[in-house]
C-alpha cells in the first residue's frame, strides 16, 4: 500500500487577516496579495513533482477559494476528487467574530481566565474562555472543538488509506491546523503560528499520525521564484 500523507495548507491571506480581525466561522475573501500567495503555493507544489489523489477543504469560502486557485496552478483542477468537510473549519469565536485580535487575546481572554497579559494561554484555556464568555452561545467547548478537528483530519486520512493511500491536498485554517499539531505533539510550543499558504505535512500509518513538517513556506518561496522568472522573460 502507498504511504498516506496529508499536505495541509493554510488558506490565503484575507481581508480580515490583513486588518487584524477575528475570523472564525465568519468569512472574508482573499485579497489580491492573498491570491498571489496561493498562486505561488500551487506553482511550488507543482514544481516539487507532488501528485495528489484527493483534494479537501473546509466549507468556508476562503478555503474553497484557496484550493481552487492552488489546484488551477498545479493543473489538477477537476482532475481529482474534491470535497468539503466542515469539521476542519476554523474555531468558532461566537459573538467575538469580527473583533480585533488584540482586543480578544490581550483584553477579554486574560480577564476571563485570570491570566496576566503576555504570560500566554493554552488552546484549551482560550477555547473554554471564549465558550464561557460568548453571549450568543455559538462557541464550542474545548472537548467539542478538539474532537471535531481530530475526527475530521483522521477521517480524511482513513478514507484515503482505504483507497490505497497516496497524498491528500487539504486546505484548512491557522488555529485549526495549529490545534491539530498540538493534539498530536503536545510538547510543541503552544504559541505555534502558521503563515498563510504554509504547508504542514502529516503521515498516517497504523491508525496514528506522524508530524513531518509544520508551517513549511518553501513551496510558496519556490512559486514566487517561478513567477519572477516568468515575468523576467
Amino acid at each position: 500500500m502507498t504511504e498516506t500523507k496529508l499536505y495541509i495548507a493554510r488558506h490565503g491571506r484575507t481581508m480580515f487577516n490583513t486588518i487584524g480581525r477575528i475570523q472564525g466561522w465568519c468569512d472574508t475573501p482573499l485579497t489580491t496579495v492573498g491570491e498571489e500567495g496561493i498562486r505561488q503555493l500551487g506553482l511550488g507544489l507543482k514544481d516539487a513533482g507532488l501528485s495528489f489523489n484527493v483534494a479537501v477543504s473546509s466549507d468556508l469560502g476562503r478555503t474553497v477559494q484557496t484550493i481552487t486557485i492552488a489546484q488551477r496552478e498545479m493543473g489538477i483542477l477537476g482532475g481529482i476528487p474534491y470535497y468539503q468537510d466542515k469539521r476542519i473549519r476554523e474555531w468558532c469565536f461566537g459573538s467575538y467574530e469580527g473583533m480585533y485580535d488584540a482586543d480578544l487575546f490581550s483584553g477579554v481572554l486574560p480577564r476571563i481566565n485570570g491570566i496576566a497579559e503576555g504570560s500566554g494561554m493554552t488552546f484549551e484555556e482560550i477555547a473554554n474562555g471564549i465558550y464561557e464568555a460568548d453571549s450568543a452561545k455559538w462557541a464550542e467547548t474545548w472537548e467539542q472543538l478538539s474532537g471535531r478537528i481530530l475526527d475530521g483530519f483522521t477521517t480524511i486520512a482513513q478514507d484515503l488509506e482505504k483507497q490505497g493511500g497516496g497524498n491528500a491536498f487539504v486546505v484548512s485554517h491557522g488555529m485549526t491546523i495549529a490545534t491539530l499539531v498540538q493534539l498530536l505533539e503536545p510538547e510543541r510550543p503552544k504559541d505555534l503560528a502558521l503563515d498563510n499558504g504554509s504547508v504542514t505535512v502529516l503521515t498516517y500509518k497504523d491508525d496514528q499520525f506522524t508530524v513531518e513538517t509544520v508551517g513549511d513556506m518553501s513551496y510558496r518561496a519556490r512559486g514566487a521564484e517561478i513567477i519572477a522568472e516568468l515575468e523576467a522573460k
